[in-house]
């Protein structure tokens, strides 16, 4: 504890301040990083809610002193994660959260005093309710509101009006609702109401477009065209073209054709009935056959010959005193065929296809001679390929169909360039990343930040050594005995007769073994130059002259 007061009395006060800062930088990071550890933490309890219900989540999770975030405008609530599970059966428990709207546990609670109104109005609320859960549960649905209009029942024909719905759907963020979907809601909404049609039943964005597309029903004589029809018309065409190609293109390759097709539909729908006659065939319809007999009774009246002829129209028969007629009528009809046919709208009336098909390029010849020949498919081939698309399109000449196949050369054939001319790049080979070049990866937003601080500290912490280190004084030493001798003859300063000199030294304290390495140093120095005198005493020689004419001058 001395050592530690007796270095900061040593301090500067700039020297104090600097660990000051860098204390609080390192204690300010240390809590940051803490703090962002601790938030990092926090995971959805549950996203996308209503005001009412996060309001009761909230209230929920204070009553369990269960530590919470809120995010998106108070929508998405966020817990610990290790509370939350815990969180979510507690709040299920409670019946949490609701999804805006109450559904039929409106009627839970029995309430005696409620009219016949109030009760009507409740069940329209939870109807609407249960609608709206139902139609969040979609992936693409964010938030949902249904209004419905109940069917209005009279005596009156003219006064009764029928159901009616409207949803609009709040879609998540990067996401669409397809044709199909808005389909299903609104056949879901109208299976739910009794007397609602799936016409009746209006689907819109928070944008407010319209996702639910009227239907019509076309005019008898086909005049209306509605958009179901065009659409039943572009499937059939696109049906043909998926054919024809699943056909050629084993034969020619994905890029060797082109196909297309126009379709002319029957949108009329109508019946027809047909009577045929055949006047060669007959048969008997009826037959009838009446026999009346009658005893002759005397003959009265005038007398002659009016009385005695029979009656016209009858074949008379006299028995003995009596007359018996019979009558035969038979009818005969021609064979007949009466047909009834009702012909389907969108029967197909006439269709036109078309097969375009490659003509490949090759080269031939070498060097500057080289050239592109382009090859056209033979007269077989084509006629191989009109076949195939004449039967799987169901091709009728009768119905006045028509089929071209035709060959032409495409741009990508004639701009081809030859081979050998361009070589693909190698691939890169795929590189194995270390576990350190992951770890930078993963936290590689936070590289900067980091090293930042890293840097300010150094220097801090440089300058503060910096400031700690001052000049040490010069003292003067008296060499010990063992130092002196004909080494140092030749140092500044030095005496002859061996007396003791002083020197300089920057050292608090000089050690026997510093002293040691010195004069060992110096012996060598001595070493040296004996052998320059023996390898050359005259240089040498005036040398020391020229040493000893600048010490007397």
């Amino acid at each position: 504890m001395n050592e530690l007061t007796k270095l900061l009395s040593r301090l500067t006060f700039a020297q104090k301040l600097s660990i000051v800062v860098v204390a609080l930088v390192a204690v300010g990071g240390i809590f940051s990083f803490v703090h962002w550890k601790h938030e990092d933490d926090f995971r959805p309890l549950y996203t996308s809610m209503a005001p009412e219900d996060a309001s009761t989540v909230v209230q929920k999770l204070k009553e369990s002193g269960v530590e919470y975030r809120l995010g998106d405008n108070g929508s998405t609530v966020l817990v610990p994660s290790a509370k939350l599970a815990e969180s979510r059966l507690a709040l299920a428990a409670a019946g949490l959260p609701k999804s805006g709207r109450i559904g039929y546990e409106l009627f839970d609670k029995s309430n005696f005093g409620a009219t016949e109104f109030v009760e009507h109005i409740n069940y329209q609320r939870a109807l609407e309710g249960e609608l709206e859960r139902s139609v969040m549960s979609l992936a693409e649905v964010e938030q949902a509101r249904v209004h419905l209009t109940l069917p209005k029942e009279s005596v009156f024909l003219d006064q009764q009006q029928p159901a009616k719905a409207s949803v609009m759907v709040k879609l998540r963020p990067g996401t669409q609702i397809s044709a199909q979907n808005v389909a299903a809601v609104t056949h879901l909404v109208a299976s739910a109401v009794q007397g609602l049609a799936p016409e009746a039943v209006s689907v819109l964005d928070m944008d407010g477009n319209l996702l639910s597309r009227p239907r019509r029903a076309a005019t008898a004589d086909g005049s209306d065209i509605t958009s179901e029809t065009l659409e039943v018309r572009q499937q059939i065409e696109r049906g043909l073209v998926a054919k024809i190609s699943e056909t050629v293109e084993p034969l020619l390759g994905p890029n060797g054709f082109r196909a297309g097709a126009s379709v002319d539909l029957d949108l009329t729908s109508a019946e027809q009935q047909e009577e045929t006659l055949d006047p060669t065939r007959s048969v008997m319809l009826s037959s009838q056959k009446t026999e009346e007999s009658t005893e002759r009774a005397a003959s009265s009246g005038i007398p002659g010959t009016a009385s005695n002829l029979p009656n016209p129209g009858s074949t008379p028969s006299r028995t003995n005193g009596g007359v018996s007629h019979r009558t035969e009528n038979i009818t005969y009809q021609s064979s007949r065929v009466i047909r009834h046919t009702r012909i389907p709208q969108g029967m197909i009336k006439r269709m036109s296809l078309a097969v375009l098909v490659d003509q490949p390029a090759h080269w031939e010849g070498e060097g500057a001679a080289r050239k592109r020949v382009v090859l056209p498919p033979s007269p077989e081939t084509l006629k191989t390929i009109k076949d195939l698309v004449a039967a799987v399109t169901g091709f009728s000449t009768e119905r006045g169909d028509q089929l071209i196949v035709e060959t032409l050369p495409f741009e990508s054939s004639l701009n081809a360039e030859p081979p050998g001319s361009a070589r693909p790049a190698p691939a890169a080979p795929a590189v194995k990343l270390t576990p350190w070049q992951q770890f930078l990866n993963k936290y590689q937003g936070l590289l900067l930040p980091a090293s930042i601080g890293v840097v300010v500290l150094l220097v801090l912490v440089i300058g503060i050594l910096k400031r700690k280190r001052k000049p040490k004084p010069a003292l003067e030493v008296e060499m010990p005995a063992q130092l002196q001798g004909p080494a140092l003859a030749e140092q500044p300063g030095a005496v002859a007769g061996g007396e003791p000199i002083a020197g300089q030294f920057d050292a608090t304290e000089v050690r026997l073994e510093a002293a040691q390495a010195e004069a060992h140093g110096r012996e060598k120095l001595a070493d040296r130059a004996r052998q320059l005198v023996r390898r050359d005493p005259t240089a040498t020689a005036n040398v020391v002259r020229t040493w000893l004419q600048d010490g007397h001058a």
